[in-house]
């Protein structure tokens, strides 16, 4: 047993310096910090890393002194002069002990040519070297749990590399933003959430954009403030939150798919004017969106993906609405649970067919399938009325798939109007649940 245990553990260290540092540098730093007690081979190989990643967000609280002192060595002893990626997490509690030294670490890892930089939890202003960093592509900043969310950037930005930006929880005017924004000449993927909106309008300039996501996490007044987007290149835009801006869309001749999660809207039409605005999309996914009617006609559309609580009356009206779609995908719809006088139609209205389903409707994919009435009635009308449909894949819960359950058998003797369709059954998992840390991360390491 021991010599099976010398043979792996010879294996592993004559691998070269940098197959290890990639390795390692795949791990949070605090666990690539710990093989530094495995071995002499290993006590130094961790400051090779090119990833930083520090967050003390996670587990159990301790004391911030150790955080600090972790840090400091793992920048003293660090061998590369490249850094990939740094990101460093700060719990709310812990950042006034730490503040006069986390502006300083995001300076040093500046210093290192850093790419990408994560940043949450910060309180205070940002090191004015952040803004100028010539090396950075890609750049994410948490400020949703800060009490102090309104940031007025520095006048002079200049990211000349920079391609992803990504700003959660910003509680502040959009010019402010806007100031960022127009300091990145070549940013390709911007993802905006904001905790409020005010009266002036937002314009949206950016040529190379490619993909934009814009949430409001609320809405403290009505503006009926616009966004505009002149974004030619533009390939894919969500919107979520509590929608409370019309959007203008001067240019988004190359916007081919399109994602809307909103909770609610403070005008009624809004929803309905932004569907009109997404109509010639490809690709359509709609999340809590409250319905609204008429709808407009989708010529391009081929897939689309439907979730939150939609009646049966509804569902058939928005595939009336998609003439070409080949794709449909129900993931959670919220009717499980719903009296009958709450949903609404309780059965489909077999009367008439939605074009797509004689002609175009290919797949089907219902996810998180309890197997209860409503779902039963989705698939009986889906089947019996799809004349090319090809394929039907069901996830469900794995008691369902026993061969005594009789809901497998149930839905394979429902009567098909394609003669090619096939129904397949697939497993849908829960994700595990994660264990909490009970020790002190930052104690095992040995410099």
């Amino acid at each position: 047993m021991s010599s099976v245990s010398e043979n792996i553990d010879d294996r592993l260290s004559v691998l070269p310096d940098e197959i290890l540092s990639h390795i390692l540098s795949l791990m949070p730093t605090k666990f690539a910090v710990r093989t530094s007690i495995l071995s002499k081979r290993w006590r130094y190989t961790w400051t090779l890393v090119t990833n930083l990643d520090f967050d003390d967000t996670q587990g159990p609280p301790y004391n911030a002194n150790i955080f600090k002192k972790f840090v400091n060595r793992v920048f003293k002893f660090c061998k590369t002069s490249h850094v990939k990626s740094f990101r460093l997490h700060i719990s709310y509690n812990q950042y006034m002990c730490l503040r006069s030294s986390v502006s300083n670490w995001i300076d040093k890892a500046i210093g290192l040519t850093v790419r990408e930089l994560d940043i949450c939890g910060i309180q205070h202003e940002l090191p004015l070297s952040l803004f100028t960093c010539n090396t950075l592509t890609n750049f994410r900043l948490d400020l949703s749990d800060c009490d102090y969310q309104y940031r007025e950037f520095p006048s002079q930005i200049y990211l000349p590399c920079l391609k992803t930006l990504d700003i959660v929880g910003y509680c502040g005017p959009f010019i402010h933003a806007d100031k960022f924004i127009r300091g990145c000449p070549v940013l390709e993927s911007l993802s905006l959430e904001v905790s409020s909106n005010d009266e002036q309008d937002c314009v949206i300039k950016i040529p190379t954009l490619k993909w934009l996501k814009l949430v409001y996490s609320s809405a403290t007044n009505v503006y009926n403030n616009k966004i505009v987007l002149r974004v030619p290149k533009l390939e894919y835009l969500f919107v979520g939150g509590i929608l409370c801006s019309f959007f203008v869309m001067e240019d988004v001749s190359s916007l081919v798919g399109a994602s809307i999660a909103c909770w609610s809207s403070i005008i009624d039409y809004m929803p309905a004017d932004l569907l009109n605005k997404v109509r010639g999309v490809q690709t359509l996914a709609i999340e809590d969106f409250p319905f609204a009617s008429p709808l407009p006609v989708f010529p391009n559309l081929k897939k689309v993906e439907l979730n939150g609580v939609w009646q049966f009356g509804q569902i058939t009206q928005f595939l009336e609405s998609c003439p070409e779609l080949e794709t449909f995908c129900i993931d959670f719809v919220g009717w499980r649970g719903v009296k009958p006088e709450e949903l609404g139609q309780v059965k489909f209205d077999r009367k008439s067919i939605p074009a797509c389903l004689l002609t175009k409707l290919t797949a089907i994919k219902f996810s998180k399938c309890d197997g209860d009435t409503w779902d039963m009635e989705f698939l009986d009308y889906m089947l019996g009325n799809a004349h090319v449909l090809k394929t039907v894949t069901v996830y469900a819960q794995e008691n369902l798939l026993i061969e005594e359950h009789p809901f497998y058998a149930q839905v394979l003797k429902i009567p098909r109007a394609s003669p090619h369709c096939e129904i397949h059954f697939r497993r849908w998992i829960l994700p595990p649940p994660q264990e909490p840390e009970y020790e002190d991360p930052y104690e095992a390491y040995a410099f």
